[in-house]
């Protein structure tokens, strides 16, 4: 009988009332790819802290090619041999590849840094997984997908047997998603085991042997990938059936709304914009896809009003652009930030105070000084009705909320004018589908195509590929704080929108 590489029992985790991870049992197998599906909430992130010792179970046992896994202690989860890449790097910029691979792995004790042994091991992994790193080069000036290599190469060297990549595409070109593709393929091939989470259904299919679906914490499926659909998948992590988007093209593009001509704004670095020309048309969507940290922040901050142009001209209706994000607020433009929790909300505040608070000083919410709480409660409530906003009541602080309810309220404040106040004429939406599920993320997508063809010009700021090309009326691509020309979506291909991404054409 052959021992799985992983073997969960009947794992069940507690949060108060709230049962994360309900009788879960899962198996790998050694040289397997399992793909672990759910929507945000769905218990995925409760079942992999627990595999690393993070989360203690309440119940239910794993083992590890065999030998049980000692319960709530992460080192020992490493020694077993189960290693994580992060969706978002944990690397420091300011040190070379081997620096970073090699710290944390040595004892605290040890007086210097034995490097030269560091270095014959790295070369060693790196030759028989067949990964290229180059061991003096600065973190800092790598790509994503190289510091994601590296990512690779570092859980390898500590003695990974079983890797887990959270979302390891979300942030890649396509044509680094085929390098990681490559690399898989390669790990496998010599015994290493993988489970894959991801959003993306299509490079789920193609990458992993199984499929394992969560629900509300339940697992509802495991499918062999090669007969399983992405309409099953879908299903089974919702619950019911999800119709693929099939966004028509804007059919009616009215005037110049925002126009940017020569624009410079931010710090040196990698979040500033260069010489930027771009035209945003009422009833139309410009989609702008980029590697994240190629200025697409400063853009973003820029048309919001927390960031001032250097030089240049920002016009708004022909009109100069104005100062402050609440006159731009007044004026109708409105934004979909980046960060729902640190900059979206105020997660100690209640519902019905986040869904005003970009408009408390109007007359609609105020008064001689004093705050209209019927009013704004009012308000609250006719966003939380027709936007579906679910889990917490007006006086609920949003930090109850999951990430799906968060963006459905900041969608709803920004999309849905207070009573006798137009609709927006500007949409800045950066990031809106980040780290949500396939039901939220459609939802989403829905309200966006709603407002454009309600005659918004809409601003789409995205690392996500698929979903530039889905909404996207016209594309650009921003690489190194410089916009190529937006061009009609047919007039591009996944393979040149890669090459833009990554510097091939910055035109």
């Amino acid at each position: 009988m052959v021992v799985p590489a992983l073997h969960i029992q009947n794992i069940t985790k507690r949060f108060g009332t709230l049962v994360a991870n309900d009788d879960i049992s899962l198996t790998v197998q050694a040289g397997e790819v399992l793909g672990l599906l759910g929507e945000n909430g769905a218990g995925k992130s409760t079942l992999v802290s627990i595999l690393f010792g993070q989360y203690l179970a309440d119940s239910g046992s794993i083992e590890v090619f065999g030998k049980p896994l000692s319960k709530g202690d992460p080192k020992a989860a490493l020694k077993a041999g189960i290693g994580m890449v992060h969706q978002h790097f944990t690397l420091a910029d300011n040190l070379n590849v081997l620096d970073n691979i090699v710290l944390g792995s040595e004892p605290l004790w040890q007086l210097f840094s034995r490097r030269a042994a560091g270095m014959a091991k790295l070369k060693d992994v790196a030759s028989r997984f067949g990964l290229d790193v180059q061991p003096d080069a600065l973190v800092a000036g790598l790509s994503v997908g190289e510091r994601q290599r590296v990512e690779i190469v570092k859980a390898l060297y500590r003695g990974a047997k079983i890797l887990i990549l959270d979302e390891p595409t979300a942030v890649l070109t396509p044509q680094e998603s085929r390098g990681l593709f490559d690399t898989l393929q390669k790990l496998v091939a010599q015994g290493l085991s993988v489970i894959f989470i991801s959003h993306k259904l299509p490079e789920v299919l193609r990458v992993c042997n199984r499929v394992a679906v969560l629900r509300t914490g339940k697992l509802v499926v495991t499918l062999d990938a090669k007969t399983a659909t992405q309409a099953q998948l879908a299903t089974a992590m919702v619950g019911q059936s999800v119709k693929p988007l099939e966004a028509a093209r804007a059919a009616n593009v009215g005037g110049v709304v925002c126009a940017l001509t020569g624009v410079n704004a931010g710090k040196p670095g990698r979040n500033r914009i260069t010489k930027m020309n771009l035209t945003l048309r009422a009833g139309e969507i410009v989609a702008i896809a980029g590697v994240s940290g190629n200025g697409q922040g400063a853009l973003a901050d820029l048309l919001c009003g927390v960031l001032r142009a250097s030089s240049g001209r920002i016009a708004l209706k022909g009109n100069a652009w104005p100062d402050g994000p609440s006159t731009l607020t007044a004026l109708g433009v409105a934004r979909i930030p980046e960060d729902r929790r640190a900059v979206g909300l105020v997660g100690s505040l209640p519902m019905w105070e986040n869904a005003t608070s970009e408009r408390l000083r109007t007359p609609a919410f105020s008064k001689l000084g004093c705050v209209k709480r019927g009013a704004a409660q009012t308000y609250a409530a006719r966003i939380m009705q027709q936007f579906d906003v679910r889990g917490a009541g007006l006086q609920s602080a949003c930090q109850l909320l999951s990430g799906g309810n968060m963006q459905k309220l900041i969608l709803g404040r920004a999309l849905l004018p207070p009573d006798g106040q137009a609709a927006p004429i500007l949409i800045i939406a950066h990031q809106p589908t980040w780290g949500l599920d396939i039901g939220a993320v459609s939802y989403v997508h829905q309200q966006l195509l709603a407002a454009r063809d309600a005659g918004a010009a809409v601003l789409l700021i995205s690392d996500d590929l698929d979903e530039v090309v889905a909404l996207g009326d016209q594309i650009a691509v921003m690489h190194g704080g410089e916009l190529t020309a937006a061009r009609a979506n047919a007039d591009w291909t996944r393979d040149g929108l890669g090459l833009a991404m990554a510097g091939a054409a910055t035109a």
